[in-house]
C-alpha cells in the first residue's frame, strides 16, 4: 500500500502574525525560517504579506537571502494582492521568488468587496499571473473565503477556477477564511473540486473558530488534499489556524499520510515562537502543552508499569519530551514510586504509605507537588535525611524604606559552616539573592545559577487564596530545572525556592571537589 505525501506550508509568519498582539521582528522571522525548514523539514513557509511595510520588506530579504544561499528559495512564499504590478515587484524586490496571490473565492467577495463582476477579476487574476511569469516566480493562488463560496455560490467558484486552469498557477488553495466548516462538508466540497479538476494541486488552510480545524483538516486530506497549512502552537486570526504538532500526529498515526516533519524538534521549536510571540502555550495543549505528558492517577502510573496499559502512540519521546508523573491527591504508591526512581531513592513500604498520606493532605490543600519537592516530604515526613539540608538559611532580614533600595542581611549555614553578608537590591528577593551570591561567588569561590524565570501564582480552590506559590526557574551547568516555594508572603515563598535550589545543586560541589 502506498501512503499519500502530504505537503505542508506554514503560515506562522504571515497569517500567525496576524494573531492579536504579535509581531516578529525581522531577526526573530529569520530564526523561525531557519528552524521551520531546517529544523523542522516542512516543506514550505509564507514569510510575508507584501507592502505592508519597511520592516517586513528587510525581514523578507532578510530570509530570502538566507534561503538563496542554501538552494531553499523556492520554498519561501509572501503573500500578494491581486493590484496590478505592485506586489509583484514588491516581492520580487525582496528576493521572493513565489507569490501567494490571495483571489476572491466567494461572490460575496468578488461582488461587495472588489466591486468587480467574476470576468473582471478572472481578468484580472491573469494579468498577474502573466507579470509574475515574467519575472520567473511561480505562482499559487488563495480562494479567499473558498468555504462560504462552495456553500453559497458554487457556480462562481467553478467559474473562478474555469477561468485559471489554462495558466500555470501551481497551486489552489482552498481557506475556510471564517473558520465556519465541519468535517463532513468539508469532504462533501472538497471532493466536488477534486472530481471536477483533478489535476490541481488543492491545499486546504483551516480556521478554529468552531474549534474543528484539525478535524477539518484530516477530512480534507481524506478527500484527497494535497498540501495543508499549519502554523507553530496554532496562531493565527481569531481563533487561530490549525497546530502543526497536532497535525503532524494526526497524519502520521491516523491517515498514515507522510509528512516530512521532524516531530522530535517539535516542542523546542514551539517554545521559541512562544517566547518571540508571547502568547503562551496552554499546558494541556496537545503535544507541546506541559502538561500533556504528566500522568496525575496512581492508577495510571501503576499501568504504566504493568507493561504501558495507559499509553498510546503519542509516545512523548516522539517529540523530544518524557513522560512525567505528577503528584497529589490522586497520586497513589505506584506514582509516588515512579519519581522516587528517578531521583534513585527506595523506601519500604510502610515508609512509602507514610509518605503518600502526607503528599495526599498537601493535595487536598490545592499545593502542587513537585518531583523537587519530593526528598524534603521523605525527609520531613521520616524524620531522618533522605536528603539533609545541607545549606540552612539561619536568619535574615529585609528592609524596604520608601526613597531607598531594598535592604538584606543574611545568616547562611552551608555544611556546618557559617556566613553572614548583606546586599542592596532592585527589591526584596533581588537583594536576598545578591546577599547569597555575595556568600557564595565572593565568599566559597563557586558558581551561582542564573534565574531565568520568576512566576508567582495564587493556588485556586478553598481557603488557600491567602498563599503564594513562587516558582523559580534556574539554569545551572547547562541543565535548567525549577524550584517551588509556598507561603503566605511573596519574598518568603521565593526564599524557600531558592534554598531548595541550593540544597539540590550542592552534591554537584561535591563531585566537582573529587574530581579535582
Amino acid at each position: 500500500m502506498t501512503h499519500p505525501v502530504i505537503e505542508i506550508m506554514d503560515t506562522t509568519l504571515r497569517d500567525g502574525e496576524q494573531t492579536s498582539g504579535v509581531s516578529f521582528m525581522p531577526h526573530e522571522k529569520l530564526m523561525i525560517a531557519r528552524l521551520l525548514l531546517e529544523d523542522l523539514k516542512v516543506d514550505r513557509v509564507e514569510v510575508a504579506s507584501a507592502r505592508v511595510s519597511e520592516g517586513e520588506f528587510r525581514a523578507v530579504q532578510m530570509v530570502c537571502d538566507w534561503a538563496a544561499k542554501r538552494d531553499l528559495l523556492p520554498r519561501v512564499e509572501v503573500l500578494g494582492f491581486v493590484d496590478g504590478r505592485q506586489s509583484v515587484d514588491w516581492i520580487h524586490r525582496a528576493g521572493c521568488r513565489v507569490i501567494n496571490l490571495l483571489c476572491k473565492g466567494s461572490l460575496r467577495h468578488c461582488t461587495y468587496q472588489l466591486k468587480k463582476t467574476p470576468e473582471e477579476h478572472i481578468a484580472d487574476i491573469r494579468a498577474v499571473v502573466d507579470y509574475a511569469g515574467e519575472l520567473d516566480m511561480a505562482v499559487n493562488v488563495y480562494l479567499e473565503d473558498w468555504s462560504s463560496g462552495m456553500k453559497d455560490s458554487p457556480d462562481y467558484v467553478f467559474q473562478l477556477m474555469d477561468g485559471l486552469k489554462d495558466t500555470p498557477i501551481r497551486r489552489y488553495m482552498l481557506p475556510d477564511t471564517l473558520g465556519i466548516l465541519n468535517p463532513l462538508q468539508v469532504i462533501e466540497y472538497m471532493r466536488k473540486m477534486m472530481k471536477r479538476y483533478p489535476t490541481a494541486h488543492f491545499d486546504f488552510h483551516a480556521h478554529n473558530d468552531y474549534d474543528l480545524a484539525v478535524s477539518n483538516v484530516l477530512a480534507a486530506v481524506l478527500s484527497g488534499c494535497r498540501g495543508l497549512h499549519t502554523t507553530i502552537n496554532g496562531l493565527g486570526e481569531r481563533a487561530g489556524n490549525a497546530p502543526l504538532a497536532s497535525v503532524q500526529a494526526i497524519l502520521k498515526d491516523h491517515f498514515q499520510a507522510v509528512p516530512r516533519i521532524d516531530e522530535s524538534r517539535l516542542n523546542d521549536v514551539s517554545r521559541v515562537v512562544e517566547s518571540y510571540s508571547g502568547v503562551v502555550i496552554p499546558p494541556n495543549k496537545p503535544i507541546v502543552g506541559e502538561n500533556v505528558f504528566t500522568q496525575v492517577a496512581g492508577v495510571h502510573a501503576d499501568g504504566d508499569n504493568k507493561n504501558n496499559l495507559y499509553c498510546n502512540d503519542l509516545l512523548p519521546e516522539r517529540f523530544g519530551r518524557k513522560r512525567e508523573y505528577a503528584l497529589g491527591k490522586t497520586s497513589g504508591k505506584a506514582n509516588i514510586r515512579k519519581n522516587l526512581e528517578d531521583l534513585g531513592l527506595q523506601l519500604d513500604e510502610e515508609s512509602m504509605r507514610k509518605v503518600t498520606e502526607r503528599i495526599i493532605e498537601l493535595g487536598d490543600k490545592k499545593e502542587l507537588v513537585t518531583q523537587e519537592d519530593l526528598p524534603y516530604i521523605v525527609s520531613d515526613v521520616l524524620k531522618h535525611d533522605v536528603q539533609g539540608d545541607r545549606v540552612r538559611l539561619l536568619s535574615y532580614i529585609v528592609n524596604l524604606a520608601h526613597g531607598l533600595k531594598p535592604m538584606a542581611t543574611l545568616k547562611v549555614e552551608v555544611n556546618g559552616r557559617e556566613y553572614e553578608e548583606s546586599s542592596s537590591g532592585d527589591g526584596q528577593y533581588d537583594a536576598f539573592v545578591r546577599a547569597l551570591r555575595k556568600v557564595y561567588k565572593g565568599t566559597l569561590g563557586r558558581r551561582f545559577p542564573m534565574l531565568t524565570n520568576y512566576a508567582v501564582t495564587i493556588p485556586p480552590g478553598g481557603r488557600t487564596d491567602a498563599f503564594v506559590q513562587t516558582v523559580i526557574t534556574w539554569q545551572f551547568d547547562g541543565r535548567v530545572f525549577r524550584t517551588r516555594g509556598l507561603d503566605a508572603d511573596q519574598t518568603e515563598a521565593a526564599i524557600k525556592a531558592t534554598m531548595k535550589m541550593l540544597n539540590l545543586i550542592e552534591p554537584e560541589f561535591d563531585e566537582a571537589r573529587a574530581g579535582a
